[in-house]
């Protein structure tokens, strides 16, 4: 990598920490105002580089900067009995007592009031909602700098290139290779420069709309009418029958109408609408992305041991620093490649924000779950003029919450591994 590489790396790395540091703010801020004890505010794991106490709470930086957490006491209620230990325990309710206990010495006496879990169930719900809101508002800045600042490339029905040939999307971007089919846009004389007028009879005003009608028409002989120099040709293309990636699911692939041209593009700021639409689009991706996790890391395993490496891949904050490293060397205008790179990181925060609202402990959807039952439960037995059943007891969840947590360290490891031996490179297939 080149210095503008390791720059761009480099200032990404710092971005990701930020927003890593603005997360936990957006725990810690109001855990504060519900009067919550907060102990730690730390960005990194491991041990404390540096660190200063302010009032009750000690903020530091750690020497693995892979995360953050705030410490905050009374995560754990007693048990129903009111004791932290019962006189014999399995292995489970070992680490479940041994957090009770340890989350009770944290709790300096008359102060007992200032536990998380005697909080009111929406308070629980807002403090441990506020990370990843902090980062989903984050990304709504960064991609309304993207959008509304620099503009976006949009496609516009003007030929901008002809492609040679016809490859399967599976196989990536390659070159043409002896065997493979003359694409039907080559072969009906499209130029680059055309601006498609009609398409099967239908007046054409977007590429959207020229993209859904190739994919829509599937084989067969098309008539289309180009503005050719100011002059209207009508060609007849006979598209063919490719595969090519789903637009509802980017990880899947279907068989559609196929013509061979790229579209030109021109740069265009955006409304605040636009801006909200971006981020249910990009929303949609990684939720269908995350669903494809686990088969994904397969192939992260077969890419760290010598197979080939996916673009679409899952990466570690180091593997999505050297992307941002190679967007900052890309040959594109300067404006462009701080858009790619600003858009990456708003990406980023999207996926750090869904990614902690799963409902499993030890990410923030676990407790946002607890609370949320803790709710429903007292509001059922309100209404039936029940007693109150009491707090939600999360730490019965722990034992999933060790194993959840291991499966995390272990695709840590994985990614990082990958990331440095084989690494996702731009324009990889």
């Amino acid at each position: 990598m080149d210095l503008i590489a390791i720059l761009g790396a480099v200032v990404f790395f710092l971005g990701v920490l930020a927003s890593v540091a603005l997360h936990e703010l957006g725990h810690m801020l109001p855990a504060k105002l519900f009067n919550v004890r907060v102990t730690q505010y730390m960005i990194g794991f491991g041990k404390t580089i540096w660190s200063r106490k302010k009032g009750e709470t000690e903020y530091g930086v750690k020497i693995f900067p892979f995360g953050g957490f705030v410490r905050m006491i009374g995560m754990f209620p007693p048990a129903k009995d009111g004791r932290l230990r019962n006189s014999s325990t399995g292995p489970f309710q070992t680490l479940i007592e041994e957090a009770r206990t340890a989350s009770a010495e944290e709790t300096p006496e008359g102060q007992e009031h200032r536990l998380f879990y005697t909080k009111k169930s929406w308070q629980k719900i807002i403090i441990m909602a506020g990370g990843p809101m902090m980062n989903i508002v984050l990304a709504v800045v960064l991609f309304g700098i993207v959008m509304m600042g620099f503009g976006i490339k949009v496609a516009v029905p003007v030929v901008d290139s002809v492609s040679d040939c016809v490859i399967k999307a599976s196989e990536g971007q390659r070159a043409c290779r002896e065997g493979d089919p003359e694409s039907p846009a080559k072969a009906a004389g499209l130029e680059a420069g055309d601006k498609i007028v009609a398409f099967n009879g239908t007046q054409i005003t977007s590429w959207d709309q020229v993209s859904a009608a190739i994919r829509d028409a599937g084989a067969g002989v098309a008539t289309m009418v180009v503005d050719r120099g100011g002059k209207q040709v009508t060609l007849k293309p006979n598209l063919i029958a490719a595969e090519r990636y789903d637009l509802d699911d980017p990880t899947k692939f279907v068989t559609v109408g196929f013509l061979g041209v790229g579209p030109e593009t021109v740069n265009e700021r955006q409304d605040v609408g636009a801006v909200f639409a971006q981020i249910g689009h990009f929303t949609g991706l990684t939720a269908q992305a995350m669903l494809h996790i686990p088969e994904r890391m397969v192939g992260v395993a077969q890419a760290a041991f010598g197979g080939e490496r996916a673009l679409d891949s899952p990466m570690s904050v180091l593997g999505a620093s050297r992307v941002a490293g190679e967007i900052a060397t890309l040959d594109e205008p300067v404006s462009d490649r701080i858009s790619a790179f600003v858009q990456w990181l708003a990406a980023l925060n999207l996926f750090i924000a869904l990614f902690n609202f799963i409902p499993l402990l030890p990410l923030d959807g676990g407790h946002i779950a607890g609370a949320v039952y803790e709710a429903i439960r007292r509001a059922f037995a309100k209404l039936r003029g029940r007693p109150d059943p009491g707090y939600v007891d999360v730490a019965k969840a722990l034992p999933l919450a060790y194993a959840m947590a291991s499966v995390l360290i272990v695709m840590g490891v994985l990614l990082l591994y990958a990331d440095i031996v084989n690494p996702v490179r731009l324009g990889s297939g």
